[in-house]
């Protein structure tokens, strides 16, 4: 017979076995492993999937699939919908909180400022959405009867080493500039503090994130950021989650070159994040398209 039940006035706790976020579904990794996460303390929080290369693979497929139509939309569908995620996430605060303070041993209110300025984060780079391009777009002077501009344009699928301490405000940060100027991403979620990616992920899903626009792996970065890093469909890679581990970094960026995507390098320290993150991150992962056109025509 148990030795507790709910009718005795306490109860076991339910252990969750987390899985990951690909195309819009949380499928079991492909391995079948997971692993243990703990708190600060080392206490056991939860089981998380062990993603595999084959994971990282159907990632990048599903992000290639979901390009198009989300590079497609306006500018301005794009802001709306990054918004959409700000509001869903605040509506778990709680959650968020106990996870960051759990996983970063913090204190509540530490993590609580964690958590706002993650929302905050987000509707940040929502107003930007349908602004960027005229800021780093231009109407080029030329000599001649022609209309010249410069416009610029999403790169594709990006893959994103998420940072390993910041396991919320940092993930914010490394994900909303690359989604909100039109490219899809597949996130290596830090291995040790991985549950507010996993909350993200199911934020993402129950706000209005088309499927296959952000794929979430947890597990070893070792494992599945090579494969990013040489796959031929990926064309960007920030390399922030490898800060501080320059070895890794370089193997990283020379397995990248064979298709020359375009590499956000590896910092040698992770950034701070509460402060003010600029533009460069929302250029990082874009292309600029010259056009010109005849005037009169």
């Amino acid at each position: 017979m148990p030795s507790k039940t709910a009718t005795s006035g306490s109860r076991l706790d339910v252990r969750k076995t987390y899985k990951l976020f690909i195309g819009g579904k949380f499928p079991r990794s492909e391995s079948g492993r997971s692993y243990v996460v703990s708190d600060a303390r080392g206490h056991f929080l939860a089981n998380a999937a062990a993603a595999s290369r084959k994971d990282a693979r159907d990632a990048v497929a599903a992000a290639r699939k979901a390009f198009p139509a989300w590079s497609g939309v306006t500018a301005y569908n794009r802001g709306q919908v990054l918004y959409r995620v700000a509001e869903v996430l605040e509506g778990r605060r709680d959650q968020f909180v106990a996870e960051v303070a759990s996983g970063e041993g913090t204190t509540s209110a530490r993590a609580a400022h964690a958590v706002d300025m993650a929302v905050d984060r987000l509707v940040w780079y929502a107003g930007w959405a349908d602004k960027v391009a005229q800021v780093v777009g231009s109407t080029n002077p030329v000599a001649g009867p022609y209309f010249d501009f410069s416009v610029p344009e999403p790169t594709g699928v990006v893959a994103v080493l998420a940072p390993q301490e910041s396991s919320l405000l940092g993930l914010v940060s490394v994900i909303a500039p690359v989604i909100v100027t039109g490219n899809t991403v597949v996130v290596a979620a830090s291995r040790d503090r991985p549950l507010p990616a996993i909350t993200l992920s199911e934020v993402l899903a129950t706000s209005d994130v088309p499927g296959g626009v952000v794929n979430i792996l947890t597990g070893s970065v070792g494992e599945t950021a090579p494969w990013l890093a040489s796959h031929m469909d990926v064309n960007g890679i920030d390399l922030t989650g490898a800060a501080g581990d320059t070895e890794h970094a370089v193997e990283l960026e020379l397995a990248a070159v064979e298709n020359l995507k375009r590499v956000r390098r590896a910092p040698a320290t992770e950034p701070d994040w509460t402060g003010d993150p600029g533009l460069g991150r929302l250029t990082q992962f874009l292309e600029t398209k010259t056009v010109w056109h005849p005037i009169g025509l």
